[in-house]
C-alpha cells in the first residue's frame, strides 16, 4: 500500500485543527500518538485471540481521531475493522475476515504518524551552494599575505 503524502493526509483538515488548536496541538497531536499506539497493540492482539468483541473499541477510538487529523485512510481502514467486528459479533462469527486488515493498519499508522511528524518538525536540509552561506570564500580572506 504505496500512498504519498496527500493520500495519508487531508492537509486541509491537519491545519485547521493546527490553528484551532494552537498552543495546545503539538501536545494533543501527542495523545494521539499515544492512543494509536495502544489502539494498534489492542487491535492486533484482538485478532491473534480472534475476538470480535475486543476490536470494537480500539478500532472505534482510533477511527475518530484520525479523522479529526485529517488521516483519511487511517481512519477509513480503522472503520472497516470496527464495522465488521460489530457485524462478527451480533453473528457470533471470529473476526478472521479481518487478519489482512489487521495486517495493513500498523503501517499505514506509522506512515501517518511520519508525516504528521515531518510536518510538525521539519527537519531542513541544508546544502549550501558554491560560495553560500557556511562556505569559506574562493578569496584570501582569512589567509596571511605573502
Amino acid at each position: 500500500m504505496a500512498m504519498g503524502a496527500a493520500e495519508l493526509v487531508d492537509w486541509g483538515v491537519f491545519a485547521r485543527v493546527r490553528t484551532e488548536l494552537g498552543s495546545g496541538f503539538v501536545r494533543i497531536l501527542g495523545y494521539f500518538r499515544e492512543d494509536g499506539v495502544k489502539s494498534v497493540d489492542q487491535i492486533e492482539q484482538a485478532i491473534r485471540d480472534r475476538s470480535a468483541a475486543a476490536l470494537v473499541l480500539p478500532a472505534h477510538t482510533l477511527k475518530g481521531e484520525s479523522r479529526q487529523f485529517g488521516a483519511v485512510p487511517l481512519a477509513e481502514l480503522a472503520e472497516v475493522i470496527e464495522m465488521t467486528a460489530r457485524r462478527c459479533v451480533e453473528a457470533r462469527e471470529t473476526p478472521d475476515e479481518l487478519i489482512e486488515k489487521v495486517v495493513e493498519l500498523r503501517p499505514l499508522f506509522d506512515a501517518t504518524l511520519r508525516l504528521f511528524d515531518r510536518e510538525v518538525n521539519p527537519i531542513v536540509e541544508r546544502r549550501p551552494g558554491p560560495g553560500g552561506f557556511g562556505r569559506k570564500p574562493a578569496g584570501s580572506f582569512g589567509m596571511a599575505q605573502r
